[in-house]
């Protein structure tokens, strides 16, 4: 299913972070094979920027870097109501977010064997 995104909408993006310690937000936490590190997902919350002309949807952290992803990847979600109102501080500042310095940066893909 495709959501319709618009200029503004918070949206979740779910990241997968390789570490030996994982932080307090981490979850979905699983050790490596040997024991020595732990892969896992932090959720990052963020802004709809843009929606580009090739179907992309150019995201905005509230550090004003800005990720470009395909609507339909799985790790991207809107915010639910009670995210929204939770987490309203770690969302970004629409204004002051588009009037940040443009940082382009990429999300790593990162990939591991089950």
């Amino acid at each position: 299913m495709r959501n319709s995104y618009k200029l503004g909408d918070p949206v979740v993006f779910s990241v997968t972070k390789f570490s030996t310690e994982p932080g307090p937000r981490a979850h979905d936490i699983h050790p490596a094979p040997y024991g020595e590190t732990y892969h896992y997902q932090v959720d990052k919350f963020w802004l709809v920027g843009e929606i580009l002309d090739d179907g992309k949807l150019l995201l905005l952290t509230r550090r004003g870097k800005r990720h470009t992803v395909t609507v339909d990847d799985p790790r991207l979600r809107p915010a639910r109501w009670w995210e929204r109102w939770l987490h309203r501080d770690r969302f970004p500042n629409l204004d002051q977010a588009l009037a940040a310095q443009p940082v382009e940066t990429d999300v790593p893909v990162a990939t591991h064997s089950a």
